[in-house]
Formats: structure tokens, C-alpha cells, sequence
């Protein structure tokens, strides 16, 4: 079985000879190949510029053989496309061009000519359709609109994440006209990828567990609308982090794969959600600055909590540290693929 033939399979919950593999933020700060560009071009360089976008979304692909190649992109694009702008501060994290927090600010998002700002990312999957020639999926990406909005309300990277939950305790008309304009820019962003090469797309709800009781309102309901306009062209994955009690509700969303954290037990998951909906993870990803040996018994707890269901993507938890060991990747590999 090809690895693109494996991937999707397992998409749709059809039996694999073994889990396909993908790691979420492949190239990271790992790879000295990756770092080696970095000391050429800055990071924001690396995703407008399509052929070293395709570049650095290849070298992990080359290096360790994934079913999947992902993107290499960043999901403030949205943000940017829409016109708050961004960039990363010297002493680290990410400053936006001005804080998103009354309805002015939301009226100088602008939905017209999103697509067109965003050419450079249909441009590098072309090139990456091309590249993999059939033989390993297309992994497209966007941030949900939970996510975005908290860097946008926030005003860039924050210690804590209190304005955007704020908002939509304190000004719910406020956060869902945000929201709305957010999770149209998602679907846009989304169908293009697709249009331009992407065959599975994956929604990143990384501050998922920030909106607490507040996630329905904050995130699931948005999550649903994204999914429920892009099932029929592409399977969703939807990867909520933190939400450690809502898999009937992401379930309900329709998404056809559900990525699980390494702070939650995959056994847990899978008694809660149905049999035809496939699950992603879910490795501790601080493993990878271990042993290959500790690596090797990750992998084998991982795949017994599965016990051999159909619909198993194997990743880790999160996406991989900067500081990870290329042995034990490569190790994560290879004990997947034999089941060691």
C-alpha cells in the first residue's frame, strides 16, 4: 500500500497493513537542513516565498519517509490576509499590527480579496501536488477561529489568554461578529486549499482548552459550521487541545478524523466517540528528547490503547520540539511501521 493510498485510508476508518505517520510541525527547529535556511531567510520568508515554503515542507519527508507531507505555512496568514498584520518580537512571540477589540477594528478585517493576498500559499501546493507525484498526502492547514481570535483580541502572543474569553462572557455580539468573519476567512482558506492540491485539511485549535466552559460558545459552534462546509470535499481533521471533555461534541462537528493530546488517554477517546470517525496522536512529544528506546515504548503504549482499530493516524500529542533528537524520530518511524 502506497503511503498517500495508507493516509487516506485511514481517513475513513479502512483497514491499513499499518498506522500511517505524520508529524504535526514537521521540520520545527530540528532538522539542520531547516536551520540552514534559517540562517538565510527569516521564518516569515520561509512561508510567503512558495518554493522555499515547498522546500522546508519536503525535508522531513526526505529525511524520515512520512505517509504525509503537511504545509509548511503559519496560521496567522489568515489574520494577515484579513489585514492585521503581524510579526515576531526579538525578545520572542508574536506582536499583531493592532489589537482587534471593538466593532471599528473588526470592520477593518476585509473579506474581499482574501483569497488573492493569499496566492503564495495556492502557488506552494501546486508545487508540492507535483512534488509528491501521488505518493504521500497533501495536508493542508488553517488555526480556528477560537485560536486567531485570541492572538487578534490579545494583541499577539500573551501569558495569559483572558480578552478574547472575556469577550465572549462580557460581549458576545461583539465576539460573534469576530467569529463570524473568522470562520468565513477559515472556509475560504480552506476550499482554495484544497482547489489548489490540499487532499485532507486540518483545523488547529490549539488554545482550544482556554475557552473552559465557555467552548461552545467560544469555539465548537464555529468548528461545525468550517467542517460542515468542507466534509464533502476534503476529510477534516479537527485538533482541539486541552478539551479533554468534549469528544462527543467534536464528534458531532462531522469531522472524519479527531486529533487526541498527550494529556488525554486515547482509550478515553475512543470509548466516546463512534467507530466510523478515525483519531490522530497521541505521543508526548518530549519523548523525542529521550531515548529511541523510550521512544520505541511510547509507540507500543500508544498502538495498544488503539488495539488495532481501523482509523489510527499516528502523531504525537503536539507538534515537535525544537530541541528533538532525529534518532528518535527516526525510531518513532520504524517502531510504527513494525509494530516494535
Amino acid at each position: 500500500m502506497k503511503p498517500r493510498e495508507r493516509f487516506l485510508a485511514a481517513c475513513r476508518c479502512q483497514p491499513v497493513d499499518h498506522p500511517p505517520v505524520w508529524l504535526m510541525r514537521q521540520a520545527g527547529r530540528c532538522l539542520p537542513e531547516y536551520r540552514a535556511l534559517k540562517e538565510r531567510h527569516s521564518f516569515l520568508e520561509l512561508v510567503r516565498t512558495p518554493e522555499l515554503a515547498v522546500e522546508v515542507t519536503l525535508q522531513p519527508v526526505r529525511r524520515f519517509g512520512f505517509d504525509a507531507a503537511i504545509l509548511f505555512s503559519d496560521i496567522l496568514i489568515t489574520a494577515e490576509a484579513l489585514g492585521q498584520a503581524y510579526r515576531f518580537r526579538e525578545g520572542g512571540g508574536i506582536e499583531m499590527a493592532f489589537a482587534v477589540r471593538s466593532e471599528a477594528e473588526i470592520d477593518r478585517l476585509e473579506l474581499d480579496g482574501f483569497t488573492e493576498r493569499l496566492a503564495y500559499v495556492w502557488e506552494a501546493l501546486r508545487r508540492l501536488r507535483r512534488e509528491l507525484d501521488g505518493e504521500r498526502a497533501l495536508i493542508g492547514f488553517a488555526g480556528s477561529p477560537w485560536t486567531l481570535a485570541n492572538f487578534m483580541i490579545e494583541g499577539g502572543s500573551a501569558r495569559e489568554w483572558t480578552r478574547a474569553r472575556a469577550m465572549v462572557r462580557e460581549q458576545p455580539g461583539l465576539y460573534g461578529r469576530l467569529a463570524e468573519k473568522l470562520t468565513e476567512a477559515v472556509i475560504r482558506l480552506l476550499e482554495a486549499q484544497i482547489e489548489a492540491g490540499a487532499e485532507v485539511v486540518q483545523v488547529f485549535d490549539t488554545l482550544g482548552g482556554v475557552a473552559g466552559d465557555d467552548f461552545e460558545a467560544a469555539s465548537g459552534r464555529w468548528l461545525k459550521e468550517i467542517v460542515q462546509a468542507l466534509r464533502n470535499k476534503a476529510p477534516v481533521i479537527l485538533f482541539a487541545k486541552g478539551v479533554r471533555d468534549r469528544w462527543e461534541e467534536l464528534a458531532a462537528t462531522g469531522a472524519a478524523v479527531l486529533g487526541v493530546d498527550h494529556e488525554t488517554r486515547m482509550e478515553e477517546v475512543l470509548r466516546r466517540i463512534p467507530p466510523s470517525i478515525a483519531v490522530q496522536g497521541n505521543l508526548p512529544p518530549e519523548l523525542l528528547l529521550a531515548t529511541p528506546e523510550a521512544v520505541r515504548r511510547g509507540v507500543r503504549e500508544v498502538l495498544q490503547a488503539v488495539g488495532g482499530r481501523p482509523g489510527h493516524i499516528f502523531n504525537l500529542g503536539h507538534g515537535v520540539p525544537p530541541e528533538a533528537k532525529l534518532e528518535n524520530i527516526a525510531a518513532l518511524v520504524e517502531a510504527v511501521r513494525t509494530g516494535a
